[in-house]
């Protein structure tokens, strides 16, 4: 592994299980990001796509690196792309007997699923599917590779990317480099912020709390060299999870199997054989072998449908959560 560590921890989230609850991140924010100058953070978010993200239109604001390998330093989203943080007007409304309205007490114009379940296209061609994200804990860090200060470093034991807070000085060089802009700057204590793997539960032999919490159940994690662990087998043995972004160069160590959709229908009703979430989008995100992939998992399905054995659906099911974890 590359800056210095000796194994890297990896996740695969199934995108077909995720339902949208947001448990993940409510784990993720009452865990880590509630209080203290981190309010308007999410190191979890879940993304409806197609759709501008969190922060707003992430992926037009540059970082990573190009295909030359030279680090691209994009730019800082204004706290107007992540969503300002409001608190509700509690005591007038519900408290003091008043007959004023419960409203936030300012104008909110973005926020972390300002345009949840909006998707693209009309009836009965609609089309959205959920996209969790997190810090992708990469093997070539745009954040680490911007600090000028050397306050980003990679666990050895695990490859966790984490900011030193003592060392980081605030520059944000770190924001404007990560492509998935996950990193964050913390006003109040003047330092950049960001997931953290977890790293206090790993080190406990637990999982990441917004893979513990999932109701869905489609979050995997496990080390790239266990070759018996599911993560190996489903990133490098059937080869169905895949990184976000991938050609921006970071390497990342976060994988997604893409979502399956149902057909289109045309004008008189009937379904034809193009499927409603196109897969030039897919690829814009997940990369060219999509269509690989789908078709692997409808062959598996299928598989199982007529009641043969299929490891890989088995493990995409998930019937025994602790199965899915493997940290050793």
């Amino acid at each position: 592994m590359t800056n210095g560590s000796k194994r890297q921890l990896r996740m695969v989230i199934d995108l077909n299980k995720c339902i949208g609850c947001h448990t993940c991140t409510s784990a993720c924010k009452m865990m880590w990001t509630n209080r203290n100058g981190r309010e308007y953070m999410y190191w979890n978010n879940v993304e409806t796509r197609p759709g501008a993200g969190y922060p707003r239109n992430f992926q037009e604001k540059g970082g990573g690196f190009n295909k030359d390998g030279q680090l691209n330093i994009g730019q800082t989203p204004p706290l107007e792309d992540y969503g300002i943080p409001w608190e509700y007007n509690y005591e007038e409304s519900l408290i003091n007997g008043s007959e004023t309205s419960l409203r936030p007490n300012v104008s909110p114009t973005w926020g972390a699923n300002w345009d949840e379940d909006k998707g693209e296209g009309v009836y009965p061609n609609a089309h959205y599917f959920y996209l969790p994200r997190l810090c992708n804990h990469c093997s070539n860090p745009g954040c680490l590779a911007a600090c000028p200060r050397k306050a980003i470093y990679k666990r050895q034991e695990d490859g966790i990317v984490l900011v030193d807070q003592e060392r980081c000085r605030g520059y944000r060089y770190c924001v404007t480099a990560c492509p998935y802009k996950k990193v964050y700057f913390n006003e109040r204590t003047g330092t950049s912020e960001k997931c953290l793997f977890c790293y206090p539960r790993i080190e406990k032999g637990l999982p990441q709390a917004c893979a513990r919490q999932c109701v869905g159940r489609l979050r995997t994690v496990g080390y790239a060299d266990d070759i018996e662990g599911p993560v190996y087998q489903l990133v490098d043995k059937y080869k169905v999870a895949l990184p976000l972004l991938a050609d921006r160069g970071t390497r990342p160590n976060v994988f997604y199997v893409p979502p399956d959709s149902p057909p289109r229908f045309k004008p008189d009703g009937s379904p034809d054989a193009t499927r409603r979430i196109p897969i030039e989008y897919l690829e814009g995100l997940f990369g060219p072998r999509v269509s690989e992939v789908l078709e692997t998992l409808a062959a598996e399905r299928a598989r199982k449908a007529r009641g043969e054995d299929s490891e890989l659906m088995d493990l995409l099911i998930g019937q025994r959560q602790k199965a899915l974890f493997k940290l050793g």
